[in-house]
């Protein structure tokens, strides 16, 4: 009888783990706005604590790891390849298929490459983009199914430092941006076999280095509605899923008054149900928006929840959790404010070096990557802590992933997994 209970308790914590495990899918994990539900992670970390395993990887890349089950997929340059990676969760490689070409490992100094956009995955097959246009449907087994090149098809990117942006996959589609000269498009493709389901043209009144948007759409939900969001060129906008018809364009985030021709979007919006927080650049406006948002929304509208116009993030996109904003600047500070209200809480420095990556939630933990290969983790609520400053012997401008009770970080140089020994 003591064996029974024994075993019936041992497979009760197994499902309880099990349960908890959680994929990420996409850049900023599963719903699109850097939460995971992981709990027991670690706080701290070294190349001699914590570290699960490290492995080697062919060259460099910005992009978040997409996780499904016990399988990784990694982006990469390897040599003049541009590469997705098949990685089981014990740190084996299963295959390595070249999907185009690029310039090599840093075409651009020490900042980025075309391995930037990051892959997704919906359990059956991975899509993934490159910055040399190449956008691929690939099954688990590392067939390609269907590719197409972007440029090819819709014109050559006119990026001043590279295209990043990373696709939405929603139902049976993929949603795009390319916003990097006149005319922009917002596109859906079918994800089973590349073909365009409707494009639209993005018209702005933007100039000079404002046509290039690094950002990527991301996607507004609930259980009853949903629509894109695209990001650039001077403004955020809202559009239909059926048609791209838009909904709704927030302005004033570069003003006509004071035009700042170099302000380009790089950070993304992130959209919860009750409230979309979209960021500009260089010091420029973040708006609180109600996701009803309809017309044209300028400084003052009755759309907006609050605006905060200025001392913001450049590069690293919000999060927001349990009512509260937290906007990450690229120089390590960290900004906490009440969502509903736009109300400052906080403001403290964290690590004091170039911050490329997406801050992320989990586990009641804040955790914000530099380049340096240094994680801060910061305790998640209205008050200030920081909890480690964890330093890896790597560089890094991904945004970490969580799954399966591990934090996932891609180097320059090596993919860690991150646990509980």
């Amino acid at each position: 009888m003591q064996q029974h209970r024994t075993i019936t308790a041992l497979l009760i914590l197994l499902t309880s783990l099990t349960a908890r495990a959680e994929n990420w899918p996409q850049w900023r994990g599963p719903a699109g706005d850097g939460i995971s539900s992981e709990t027991n992670l670690p706080t701290t970390w070294s190349e001699k604590e914590n570290i699960l395993w490290k492995l080697p990887l062919p060259g460099m890349s910005g992009a978040t790891p997409a996780i499904w089950g016990d399988r990784i997929f990694v982006t990469s340059s390897d040599g003049n390849d541009l590469v997705l990676m098949c990685i089981t969760t014990d740190g084996k490689g299963l295959w390595k298929v070249a999907i185009g070409k690029g310039k090599g490992d840093r075409s651009r100094g020490d900042e980025g490459n075309e391995a930037s956009p990051s892959p997704t995955t919906d359990g059956k097959h991975i899509w993934v983009c490159f910055g040399s246009g190449e956008l691929a449907c690939v099954d688990y087994n590392g067939e390609v199914k269907w590719k197409v090149n972007l440029q090819d098809r819709y014109g050559k990117f006119r990026y001043g430092f590279g295209m990043h942006m990373t696709p939405v996959l929603h139902g049976d589609h993929l949603y795009l941006q390319l916003i990097h000269s006149i005319p922009a498009h917002v596109i859906a493709l079918d994800k089973n076999d590349g073909k365009e389901v409707w494009k639209v043209e993005r018209k702005s009144d933007g100039r000079a280095e404002c046509l290039h948007s690094y950002a990527s759409p991301v996607l507004w939900k609930t259980d009853k509605a949903a629509y894109l969001i695209t990001h650039g060129n001077d403004y955020a906008v809202g559009h239909d899923l059926k048609d791209g018809s838009e909904l709704w364009r927030v302005g004033d985030l570069n003003p006509k008054s004071k035009y700042n021709a170099t302000l380009r979007f790089v950070a993304s919006p992130v959209a919860t149900p009750s409230l979309i927080i979209i960021p500009s650049a260089k010091n420029g406006p973040v708006v609180a928006l109600k996701p009803d948002a309809k017309g044209f929304i300028t400084t003052g509208n009755e759309h907006e929840q609050w605006r905060r116009d200025s001392n913001t993030p450049d590069v690293p996109s919000p999060l927001v959790h349990d009512g509260l904003v937290y906007l990450c600047r690229e120089n390590g500070i960290l900004i906490c404010m009440e969502a509903d209200t736009g109300k400052e809480l906080y403001q403290e420095r964290t690590h004091s070096q170039r911050h490329r990556a997406s801050p992320v939630y989990a586990d009641g933990k804040i955790y914000l990557t530099a380049r340096d290969g240094t994680v801060s983790v910061v305790k998640a609520g209205r008050t200030f802590k920081l909890l480690a400053t964890n330093k890896l012997d790597d560089q890094t401008s991904a945004s970490p992933a969580i799954s399966g009770g591990r934090i996932y970080i891609r180097g320059f140089d090596s993919l860690y997994a991150i646990g509980a020994k």
